[in-house]
């Protein structure tokens, strides 16, 4: 009796990201994203959106209307 051995090939075939990117990048304070990066505390975004901070947008990352519209507002 002959045993055939089938090789699946080193293919991740899932169409989802299981990373951490955020979609989109919200406004937060200075001094509450230092120390969310460095402690592990969440933050609260000016939309109101709590999160831990795990990346640092890079300049043309998306941005979140809620909190654009919240900061423009801010800044008159």
């Amino acid at each position: 009796m002959a045993t055939q051995t089938i090789e699946r090939p080193d293919i991740d075939e899932r169409t989802e990201k299981d990373d951490d990117t955020p979609k989109v990048f919200h406004y937060v304070k200075k001094d509450k994203m230092a120390e969310s990066a460095v402690m592990g505390t969440h933050v609260v975004a000016l939309c109101g959106e709590v999160f831990p901070v795990t990346k640092a947008a890079k300049p043309g990352s998306p941005v979140c209307e809620k909190c654009k519209k919240i900061y423009e507002r801010m800044k008159k």
